[in-house]
């Protein structure tokens, strides 16, 4: 399974990948984030890409379209929803191409996709998730953000968080929740993780590579936290039912925390 994370806030975006192939008796990673564009087109023709699902039909989507980019004479994409529809072409090709011999295997062809950037006339950047079939959805502002994959555990902090007004340096410690969150209750997602950002203030991207020991701090700050403020919570009408002579709650302890070996 996959976690892919993309946020949208007023001083850009946010952008999370994992790195887990497979889990329980072999556990392998990969890169599941490319960075694409024309040749010497410079940061403005730069896409994002983010996919989960069937790497075979990954890999192969992506060589399609890389190799379009880079065939002599390509230009660059006038916006980011042109190059989401040109994606889109070529998955559709491989989709064709696929699909019926997959399926003879009880395979699935599912990659889902997320795409983000930011072009020349974009008047700021956006983030699109498509779908299997090639059709698609862009970011919205009041739910600022897309994420593909296991997507479950790590909605819950983004959604009584996360706004679009957001700043981007909190977009991104919410963006690493979001992933934690997940690869706690998640076997199949884990570490390593890439990281990106694009700042409207300078219309870059950037990037950086985080293993397991990278952030013990934050983790652990986290942990430590989190259990806190649950114990400083107000007790709650179920004391006096449900505990012996009402007594409140003395101590909370964090339930397998990996960190405190």
């Amino acid at each position: 399974m996959t976690y892919c994370l993309a946020i949208k806030v007023r001083e850009g975006l946010v952008c999370l990948a994992d790195g887990r192939i497979t889990a329980g008796t072999q556990v392998t990673a990969a890169r599941k984030v490319e960075r694409l564009g024309i040749p010497a087109s410079g940061p403005a023709g730069e896409i994002m890409l983010m996919t989960s699902g069937l790497r075979s039909v990954r890999d192969k989507t992506v060589a399609f379209f890389r190799r379009d980019l880079q065939r002599k004479g390509a230009k660059p994409f006038a916006s980011i929803l042109d190059a989401v529809d040109a994606y889109c072409a070529k998955l559709r090709e491989v989709r064709d191409q696929d699909e019926e011999d997959l399926k003879q295997s009880n395979l699935k062809f599912n990659i889902h996709t997320i795409l983000a950037g930011r072009m020349a006339e974009d008047r700021e950047p956006s983030c699109f998730l498509v779908y299997p079939e090639g059709n698609w959805i862009e970011v919205g502002s009041r739910t600022p953000y897309l994420s593909i994959g296991e997507t479950s555990y790590g909605k819950p902090i983004l959604d009584r968080t996360l706004t679009r007004d957001t700043d981007l340096a909190t977009a991104l410690k919410l963006a690493y929740l979001s992933f934690d969150s997940t690869r706690i209750s998640a076997a199949d997602v884990g570490f390593p993780i890439d990281m990106l950002t694009y700042a409207n203030a300078d219309g870059f991207w950037r990037e950086a590579h985080y293993d397991y020991d990278d952030v013990l701090q934050q983790r652990q700050w986290w942990n430590k936290h989190i259990t806190e403020l649950a114990m400083k919570m107000p007790d709650g009408p179920w004391n006096d039912t449900l505990l012996p002579n009402g007594k409140a709650a003395g101590r909370l302890h964090v339930v397998s925390n990996e960190d405190d070996g």
